[in-house]
């Protein structure tokens, strides 16, 4: 069987993945950039769990066959006086067990090539794509520049942990007087420090789960004590959800007051107009702007926020906005 199998396998996880996306995801509010980063992790995610099956069974069909190539018996010529069936004797069938081939066998060259496509793009994506992303959709920069510089800053921590373990570590193969650096050892130094970061992370989340998920259970058994917490979660909740009202009131106060200081012709309206699409309806249509309302600003620039001020204020609308929005989520 050919690699039909692997194809329509890839076919019927990738919309997997898609309808996974549409259902838990909106298309329509969402940025290109955003829906592709996550469902190309989706995607990857699934292969590995689906294809893993296929490669299992296609490498147990290829030891059999090697297992069967070492167990038959060679054949040698028989002494002239004796019949050729006598000196070509077939195995006993106990000795050599026939091999099926499954239904999923994959042909050789192909599993290889699509094990370092997943592997490389999931690196890409943890170590470089991902993290980005994140912090330049929560930056509140106005420009591309200015956003790409905050996420820059922000996934500096990140992935300084990652270069500092490479760094030793090339170093170490450096100074070896038996290694010589290329481009094949440089792959495998960027894997070894990726799996250290990775496992040192797994053992910290480890030891926690090893005890808390135990716990959890032990209490969830303790129907008493289980009503309590929930009466304590619940309130707890509540508690969040008005600080975050609170905070949200206090940031709109705050955009409030600087919309109506920059008027409609000073050259910073722009970035109010960028701060108030972000803040929620209802506060939009409050602080609706009166477009016949005109100031010379020029008199009043000593006065006027900055534009680093205005970055931060944005980002604190935004922070606040998706705070309020998750705490009403939980309390329903």
């Amino acid at each position: 069987m050919s690699g039909a199998v692997l194809a329509v396998e890839m076919l019927v996880v990738f919309f997997l993945a898609l309808f996974l996306l549409h259902r838990y995801g909106d298309f329509r509010k969402q940025q290109r950039m955003v829906l592709f980063g996550t469902l190309l992790a989706w995607y990857l995610c699934f292969l590995i769990v689906f294809i893993l099956p296929l490669d299992v069974s296609t490498t147990v069909y290829k030891q059999c066959l090697k297992d069967h190539e070492q167990q038959r018996p060679t054949l040698s010529p028989g002494p002239s006086n004796h019949s050729t069936s006598n000196s070509t004797a077939p195995p006993t069938s106990s000795s050599v067990q026939p091999c099926f081939q499954p239904w999923s066998f994959i042909p050789d060259g192909i599993l290889p090539v699509f094990w370092r496509v997943v592997y490389w793009t999931s690196q890409c994506l943890t170590w470089l794509l991902l993290p980005f992303m994140q912090s330049y959709a929560r930056s509140g920069g106005f420009s591309i520049t200015g956003k790409i510089k905050t996420a820059l800053i922000e996934n500096a921590i990140y992935y300084g942990t990652y270069l500092l373990i490479f760094g030793s570590l090339l170093i170490y193969v450096a100074v070896h007087p038996q290694w010589h650096l290329t481009w094949s050892q440089l792959q495998t130094i960027g894997i070894t420090a990726a799996n250290t970061w990775g496992l040192f992370l797994l053992v910290l989340l480890l030891g926690y789960g090893l005890v808390d998920i135990p716990r959890s259970y032990w209490d969830a058994s303790r129907q008493g004590q289980l009503l309590i917490r929930t009466y304590f979660k619940a309130s707890k909740l509540m508690t969040e959800k008005a600080d975050a009202e609170e905070t949200l009131e206090d940031v709109m106060e705050e955009v409030r007051k600087v919309s109506e200081s920059i008027k409609y012709n000073h050259p910073h309206r722009k970035f109010i107009d960028t701060i108030l699409r972000k803040c929620p309806l209802d506060y939009q249509e409050k602080m609706g702007r009166n477009m016949d309302d005109y100031e010379d600003f020029e008199d009043k620039q000593n006065c006027d926020p900055s534009e680093k001020s205005l970055v931060r204020l944005h980002k604190q609308v935004r922070h606040t906005h998706t705070h309020t929005h998750t705490t009403e989520t939980h309390t329903l």
